[in-house]
């Protein structure tokens, strides 16, 4: 049996299929996730929902997990091929105990993971996370008598509920990007539904994922979307992830626009509509949110949040939040647009509703923000053991940096935040982040500068060679 320790995440479970688990190693990880479930809900033959995403070896992982919940008294319901949404739906339309989808999101074929939740339209956190892995290494473990059961065609269910709420007026023509990933069958069709011209990219399923991997933040698929929105001339386009969680946009020119800036323009859409709102950002998004005049106007609130769909989730659900933004893609709607958990699709959905009730390109729409120079997600390599580490000497380091009143491109460090690795800011509102990545082991590097791109490169200029010093640090998955 195996199963390595350090697959045991923040908020869900990712490893090495085979090099780090095993079958047996999953079916150990049912039984220590049914045993969870069965302490928290207090019932004897809790009702789970399990799906899968489309990668060569997700069913079997499925079924070796499902075997595992079983033999704890679980009685689990079976969805098939999901997006991550589509499993959380599942869980408020068929009123199950607890939700559990196969996949490992857009990390490079090989890799598996779990996400999975108890409270309805919430994943794990790191302290159910950290309690998952107590009783599955320990095998702490209940006995049983459960169930497996298939459940049929639910993929239309879910398709509908989308489709049924959001007809567009306006004709809008997109590039729907899947990257092979499971989206592909479900994305085209849903956008198709609600009104949209849809022209199809890497939508047919391929889990060897030819191209690239589906990630909305990766330049090459970016890179696509861009051309073929160019090509087609259409209106818009969108990158899906591979689980369908998480969303990229790209304007009528080609252009990418960060997450966290659509996230802005769909929280001033939405602000007159729904005044006194709360907004639920993560650290690595603009800083526009705080000082943005529409959202003023209608008295909304921003909070900045730590980093991570089950953090930002979470926040959003505690909050009474209309809406969470994070600038990896994850978007998070409560009700009455949405069940407060990500879901990709719903976000390109409420990205066609901005354009319907603004009857504007997206370009002119993000001409009307102030404009700042941002860099992508810049990931160094720091071991698992060492990041966290790392991190905290950091935010030691910028403290005392800002009490000696270092500064940065001519700018004194104004203001620290420390919810999630430290984001400090200079006066100008330009700013710097350093995190520790959730799921691999690596840092999170991003910069924003109000001023000017030479600002944003002294930013990282300035934390690069902070990182340095550490000894720490290997190389960077892209850096500017």
């Amino acid at each position: 049996m195996k199963i390595n320790p350090s697959g045991f995440r923040e908020y869900d479970a990712r490893w090495i299929f085979e090099k780090e688990i095993d079958l047996e190693g999953i079916t150990n990880l049912g039984k220590g996730l049914g045993s969870q479930i069965i302490n928290r809900t207090k019932k004897e033959n809790p009702r789970i929902i399990v799906g899968h995403d489309y990668r060569s070896y997700s069913e079997k992982i499925k079924k070796a997990l499902a075997e595992g919940l079983a033999s704890t008294g679980c009685n689990v319901e079976d969805i098939g091929l999901s997006l991550s949404p589509m499993v959380y739906f599942a869980q408020f339309n068929l009123k199950s105990d607890a939700i559990a989808m196969i996949t490992a999101s857009h990390n490079e074929n090989g890799w598996t993971g779990v996400k999975m939740g108890i409270e309805k339209g919430l994943t794990h956190a790191p302290e159910e996370m950290s309690e998952l892995k107590d009783i599955t290494l320990k095998n702490k473990f209940k006995s049983g008598k459960g169930s497996i059961k298939k459940i049929d065609n639910f993929k239309n269910i879910y398709m509908r509920e989308l489709i049924k709420k959001n007809k567009i007026k306006k004709k809008i023509k997109a590039v729907v990007a899947c990257g092979n990933g499971t989206a592909g069958i479900f994305a085209p069709n849903i956008l198709e539904g609600i009104g949209c011209e849809v022209i199809k990219l890497d939508c047919d399923l391929d889990w060897s994922f030819p191209k690239y991997n589906p990630n909305p933040e990766d330049l090459k698929m970016l890179h696509a979307i861009s051309k073929a929105v160019k090509d087609k001339n259409a209106d818009i386009g969108f990158g899906f992830d591979g689980d369908g969680d998480r969303c990229g946009v790209i304007d009528e020119k080609g252009n990418e626009i960060f997450s966290d800036k659509i996230g802005l323009l769909i929280a001033r859409n939405l602000a007159p509509k729904h005044k006194k709102s709360k907004f639920i950002v993560d650290v690595k998004s603009t800083g526009l949110y705080s000082k943005d005049k529409v959202l003023a106007e209608n008295n909304c609130k921003t909070i900045y949040w730590k980093t991570g769909h089950s953090h930002i989730k979470r926040k959003v659900n505690t909050e009474k939040a209309l809406a969470g933004f994070e600038k990896s893609g994850h978007f998070f709607f409560n009700q009455p647009l949405g069940y407060g958990y990500d879901d990709g699709i719903n976000s390109a959905i409420q990205v066609c509703l901005l354009l319907n009730d603004q009857n504007k390109k997206v370009s002119e729409l993000m001409n009307e923000l102030p404009h700042t120079y941002q860099t992508p997600t810049m990931a160094p390599f720091c071991k698992d053991e060492e990041k966290y580490k790392v991190v905290n000497e950091m935010v030691e380091e910028v403290k005392k940096l800002q009490k000696q009143n270092v500064k940065i491109d001519n700018q004194t460090i104004s203001e620290i935040l420390t919810v999630n690795g430290v984001r400090f800011s200079l006066e100008d509102g330009s700013w710097g982040l350093i995190r520790a990545s959730s799921n691999k082991p690596s840092l999170v590097v991003v910069t924003e500068s109000a001023t000017s791109e030479e600002r944003k490169r002294k930013i990282f200029e300035f934390i690069d060679s902070l990182l340095q010093k550490t000894g720490k640090i290997g190389e960077y998955d892209q850096k500017i």
